[in-house]
């Protein structure tokens, strides 16, 4: 097959509003024959046509409430100074709230408004009007009258509305069957035995959970190879079967990438390439009459060109439209460059700082899937804007409930794994409550605090002068700023190298072998300033550590890079090495602080650390990780302001 490239690249809108447009114009974007299912199984579907009552409700007068049921000119005259008696059984009638009412009655006496003066009597002391604690026929629902519109999404109220106007089956349209489609020569199926190479099938259980939600039906065909004629014969196939095909992978421009190819082979094609960043290489057409959408690999892209493309064409063959997401204003706390010409959707963390709104960005590529998983908003730059300032003022779409952003505590700061067994013990204990941890060292997280982007910092900075840790690093950075430092742990630092030490490495010296490969964590983290603490010490250069510009954000990412063989060694903590099944060679303790705005740590953050900071199930899930001494965890180890 002939290599394929992007044909164009077209703007976002023009993208959207085009693609609707040419299905439309082909006919295939309306929902199917509209079909009838049982009232009390339609919640989540939408209506073909109106709902009408068959019958009134209540159907008949009712008494709402327990009492007396009368003929309301009967107590005309009653007063408390001058009692009317009623006959029971002749002139009141007892009945209880849902009870029909009496022939002849028109309103009901409540019970606490009655005295029985003798059996079979009873006393009022005020009249009641005509209808008085009745319902009427018909006073909720009247025969005949439209209970719902055509394209309404049934919810539960309306299932009982439905039920309760003796409806008993209700027109929706159908669910869209939505073919999904793995794709790649190198994907295995979940659960596979892994070799070099493979890569986990994980995208299309996504993106069918996706076509649940959004009310379609996803129907998940095997993984087809990178090979032409397999791909066209398994898109024939589904656009046969299904109503809507989704094909992930395959959809950029490399050798193994047919999907645009097949498109215009075996049906139409729109577009291939929308200026959006990430997910440009989208492919979007029609295949048999049936709108086809191939979306890349990388599972931020895919779940973004499913969220712009698929999911407007699965609701709209159900009748509805796409809902707007609720939106803030968030301060932006790093600046963020983005590349002219096309629209860059960068998810962030949010949490609320004092009277502001903080958002900041998480990691930027389109393979990292976590950033899926922790993003609580979609920041969108525009297409010819070059990015926002730090600071700005920026529109952010929720992907969590604004509720649950104001009980976010924000920590900006080192890396450390404890960190998110906080975040764990934090739901457990307040179910309402969320961390937000973003890493940028030590040095970065105090100078958050210092803007106001933070409730704290995780900081583990030596002192090379008196060898003391973070105190007068927060003297220098957060000058008058009222802040306390919190101690988390003691840590072990030393070597991340590979099972076994096979290339004996126990000292810094070593570093600045030949055949020693390093990957350094960012300038302005605690690990770094220990590194470069250690190699001015011993006057080790740094450009003769090879790998020493080669920077992550994690101790974790440092284990990682370890573990695949990328780098012989890095500087981290022991509970890394531990969870990867790395060895480990220690070379120092050191003090890791939590920096707490003292305004926090008086108030209901800092209250619910301690909680959790003094929890024994919390130490004890933290002991295990290795490499900590917690003697002196959830104290203030320095008080500033």
């Amino acid at each position: 097959m002939k290599r394929e490239v992007f044909l164009e690249e077209k703007p976002l809108e023009e993208a959207q509003t085009g693609y609707l447009r040419f299905l439309r114009d082909l006919g295939i974007l309306a929902p199917g024959p509209m079909e009838t299912v049982p009232v009390k199984e339609s919640c989540g579907r939408v209506t073909a046509a109106p709902v009408f009552a068959v019958i009134s409700h209540p159907h008949f007068h009712a008494a709402a409430m327990d009492g007396f049921a009368v003929r309301a000119r009967r107590t005309f005259g009653a007063t408390e100074q001058s009692p009317l008696r009623l006959q029971v059984g002749e002139e009141a009638f007892p009945v209880d709230t849902g009870d029909v009412l009496p022939e002849g009655c028109d309103a009901v006496i409540m019970v606490e408004d009655t005295h029985e003066t003798e059996p079979g009597v009873i006393e009022i002391t005020a009249a009641v009007f005509p209808y008085q604690h009745v319902r009427v026929m018909g006073e909720d629902v009247v025969a005949t009258e439209m209970l719902l519109p055509a394209n309404h999404l049934i919810r539960p109220v309306d299932v009982g509305a439905m039920l309760a106007g003796g409806v008993g089956t209700v027109p929706v349209h159908p669910r869209p069957r939505v073919a999904v489609i793995p794709t790649g020569t190198e994907v295995v199926e979940p659960g596979t035995p892994l070799k070099p190479g493979d890569i986990i099938e994980f995208n299309t259980p996504v993106l069918g959970e996706m076509v649940r939600e959004w009310g379609g039906i996803p129907v998940r065909y095997g993984i087809v190879p990178d090979d032409f004629p397999a791909l066209k014969a398994a898109v024939l196939r589904a656009a046969a079967e299904c109503d809507v095909v989704l094909l992930n992978a395959g959809a950029s421009a490399g050798r193994e990438d047919f999907t645009a190819a097949v498109v215009r082979e075996c049906g139409s094609l729109f577009a291939h390439g929308v200026a959006i960043k990430p997910g440009k290489p989208v492919v979007l057409g029609a295949v048999n009459r049936k709108p086809f959408l191939g979306i890349p690999g990388y599972p931020v892209s895919a779940v973004l060109n499913a969220e712009l493309f698929a999911r407007p064409v699965i609701l709209a063959k159900q009748g509805r439209t796409v809902p707007e997401r609720e939106k803030v204003n968030a301060f932006l706390s790093r600046r963020i460059v983005s590349p002219a010409g096309v629209e860059e959707f960068v998810r962030v963390k949010l949490g609320r700082i004092g009277a502001k709104i903080v958002a900041t960005p998480l990691g930027r590529g389109a393979g990292r899937l976590l950033t899926l998983v922790r993003a609580d908003g979609i920041l969108r730059v525009p297409r010819f804007s070059e990015g926002f300032e730090a600071g700005s003022v920026v529109p952010v779409e929720l992907l969590r409930s604004r509720a649950e952003i104001e009980e976010t505590i924000v920590v900006i700061g080192s890396h450390d794994l404890a960190l998110d067994i906080i975040a764990n013990y934090l739901r457990l204990r307040f179910p309402e409550a969320t961390l937000s941890s973003a890493h940028v060292g030590s040095l970065g997280g105090l100078l958050a605090l210092k803007r106001g982007e933070a409730h704290l910092a995780g900081t583990h900075l030596l002192d090379e002068a008196t060898g003391e840790y973070n105190v007068s690093y927060v003297r220098q950075y957060l000058t008058g700023v009222p802040a306390v430092l919190v101690n988390l742990s003691y840590r072990e630092q030393g070597f991340i190298v590979a099972p076994g030490n096979p290339k004996r490495i126990n000292t810094f010296n070593d570093l600045v072998r030949d055949d020693i490969r390093f990957v350094n964590r960012q300038r302005g983290a605690g690990t770094r300033v220990l590194l470069d603490f250690h190699l001015r010490r011993l006057g080790l250069a740094p450009e003769r550590v090879t790998g020493y510009q080669r920077e992550e954000y994690t101790h974790l990412a440092v284990a990682a890079a370890v573990a695949g063989g990328t780098a012989d060694v890095g500087l981290g903590i022991r509970a890394a090495a531990t969870a990867l099944g790395l060895d480990f060679v220690p070379v120092a303790d050191e003090r890791y602080d939590l920096c707490v705005l003292k305004e926090y740590w008086e108030g209901k953050v800092g209250e619910r650390l301690r909680a959790v900071l003094a929890d024994p199930e919390f130490q004890a899930a933290v002991l295990t990780r290795g490499g900590y001494d917690l003697r002196d965890c959830g104290r203030v180890v320095y008080e500033q302001g």
